[in-house]
């Protein structure tokens, strides 16, 4: 912060409590002697408005408002660039808590890292734990339920881009993963990404143009087979989707499986999920391993 906006904030701060002060003394009304009643000078409807004075609790409220404002920012930061007379910091204050939490909770990150992530998944209090890792580093993207949403993957399900064993989603976790599939739309030109399309729903048996999917066919072993396979059943290797089993990572609701099986075909599709274990721990990614594997056992 530069000294302009430190002595900004600190005459603004300094002003309002001066202020305060000001209208509180300014405006005081001494209390009236017996039957020596003031008025405001004026009435509505023939009632008259009286100048009582503050009560006397109210007053000292607001004084002992104004004191505690000025030992506050004595005491810590509020006045620019001083870091008050406590030497507190919201840093300071973190790195306490996060020290805390290590010395109180590694110990027990530590324990359920030495357990394997099958046999974690079924310990009732580990997978406590885990969901509320999950709900702070995962929900954002995977819903709270991890069953996904338009690019993002549904974790209860069977399907696994990169496989769903236990070291594939810890694998996945710790290290993260880039999805890239090239846009084929001025390779292909229109008539040929219709063509493609109806193919690759063929797989899936979904209805379709069969002379287009005849057509589509030849295209598909000479430019996806690499990644999709002869099949279409995907290659968890290189994180290329399963084509026949109807489950659609980029599909559109407002479009239904076509258009949205034809978009990713034209324009190409890029998914990336950031590495997890600089974020969270790796001991307590392996929690959040078991927990995900959980969710896609029916636990």
């Amino acid at each position: 912060m530069t000294s302009f906006w430190s002595a900004w904030i600190i005459v603004i701060t300094l002003g309002v409590i001066a202020g305060c002060w000001w209208v509180l003394f300014a405006n005081r009304v001494a209390s009236p002697k017996s039957g020596d009643v003031k008025t405001m000078g004026h009435s509505f409807d023939g009632i008259e408005e009286y100048d009582n004075p503050m009560p006397r609790w109210w007053f000292i409220m607001f004084i002992a408002t104004i004191i505690f404002s000025l030992v506050y920012l004595a005491l810590y930061p509020g006045l620019g660039t001083f870091k008050g007379f406590l030497g507190w910091t919201q840093v300071n204050q973190w790195e306490a808590e996060v020290k805390y939490a290590d010395e109180n909770y590694a110990p027990i990150f530590e324990q359920y890292a030495s357990i394997p992530v099958a046999d974690l998944a079924m310990d009732e209090e580990a997978m406590k734990v885990g969901q509320r890792l999950y709900a702070n580093n995962c929900a954002l993207c995977h819903g709270s339920d991890g069953r996904g949403a338009y690019g993002f993957p549904n974790l209860t399900d069977t399907d696994w881009l990169y496989g769903g064993t236990p070291d594939a989603i810890k694998h996945t976790i710790v290290n993260g993963r880039n999805g890239q599939m090239p846009a084929w739309g001025e390779v292909l030109g229109d008539e040929g990404v219709t063509q493609m399309t109806q193919y690759v729903l063929s797989l899936s048996g979904q209805e379709t143009d069969s002379a287009a999917a005849q057509a589509g066919s030849a295209t598909y072993t000479a430019m996806c087979v690499a990644c999709h396979g002869a099949d279409g059943k995907g290659n968890q290797m290189l994180g290329a989707p399963n084509l026949t089993d109807n489950t659609w990572l980029y599909l559109n609701p407002e479009w239904g499986v076509a258009k949205s099986v034809e978009q990713s075909i034209r324009l190409g599709r890029n998914g990336h999920m950031p590495a997890q274990a600089k974020y969270i721990g790796e001991d307590k990614v392996h929690l959040v391993a078991a927990y995900v594997y959980s969710l896609s056992q029916g636990k």
